[in-house]
């Protein structure tokens, strides 16, 4: 299963989604949080969500040079914090800028498709569909 946005036209920009992955990263704010709710113009021009989209071939695996990063088998990434050592190449090489990063442990944060968050739209914009 992965974590797909199913209509963004829906979203209001309440970032109860993000809260959720937050909390499920035990953090109460919004720094432990791997997707992005952003305005483009608030309620009027509506927002975009910044998620990893589960890429066939992940640039974010091919730059890493520690193979901290593999990936899923139905899409997305694992992050083995062990072997990160902080280069930040994941970051950077994200074209869609899914990879978001942890300051405090200096690792980054992908969206594991739990679909945790999915629990906590209350507008259906997000949703769990079974991989490639």
């Amino acid at each position: 299963m992965r974590l797909v946005v199913a209509d963004s036209e829906r979203c209001v920009g309440c970032q109860s989604c993000m809260f959720a992955c937050s909390r499920k990263n035990n953090e109460a704010g919004l720094s432990k949080t791997s997707l992005m709710v952003k305005s483009v113009g608030g309620i009027k021009n509506g927002f975009v969500i910044i998620v990893c989209r589960a890429c066939e071939d992940p640039s974010c695996v091919k730059v890493c040079p520690t193979n901290a990063l593999t990936k899923r088998e139905k899409g997305g990434v694992f992050v083995e914090n062990s072997k990160c050592i902080g280069c930040r190449y994941c970051l950077d090489a994200c074209p869609i800028g899914a990879v978001f990063w942890d300051d405090e442990i200096n690792k980054p944060m992908i969206c594991s498709h739990c679909g945790y968050c999915v629990n906590f739209c209350p507008h259906g914009v997000l949703k769990m569909e079974k991989g490639r």
